[in-house]
């Protein structure tokens, strides 16, 4: 609730949001999937600066992007069919969810700077407080969690 005294506006700490930001998008796995993935995922972190006041710090906009772009070309270069991203997030952070067709969880390699590619999911547990993938009844969900600050 909000109070107006003499024009002013005076915050009564019951007026922001209690349920976190939530928002989804299907993807069919066409060219240019991932960077509709990469917008859909800008405007929520825009969204989400609105609404929940989260932190303003420019460097969570390209980790978060980076973390969308890996798990949803991990769905796309693996599932057999369209997958699912979804986002939720409060002021301090955002949980990115994938959802895809295929039951194989992802697999994490070692660190290696002379292997050529296959680095996703290593990024993606660099940048993530937390990661978890599980099968569910479609296909499997790869989650990571995201601190927007440091």
């Amino acid at each position: 609730m909000t109070k107006h005294l003499g024009g002013t506006v005076i915050p009564t700490g019951f007026d922001v949001p209690v349920e976190p930001l939530r928002r989804a998008a299907h993807y069919t796995g066409e060219h240019g999937c991932i960077a509709e993935a990469r917008a859909f995922a800008s405007r929520f972190l825009e969204q989400l600066r609105t609404e929940w006041y989260a932190t303003d710090d420019r460097r969570a906009d390209g980790e978060l992007l980076l973390v969308v772009s890996e798990l949803v070309t991990n769905a796309e270069r693996h599932s057999s069919g369209p997958y699912i991203l979804e986002l939720e997030g409060t002021h301090s952070s955002v949980t990115v969810c994938v959802y895809d067709s295929s039951t194989a969880l992802p697999h994490r390699y070692p660190k290696d700077p002379a292997r050529v590619g296959r680095h996703g999911l290593e990024i993606v547990y660099a940048l993530a407080s937390e990661v978890i993938a599980e099968r569910v009844p479609v296909g499997k969900r790869v989650r990571a969690r995201f601190a927007l600050s440091r």
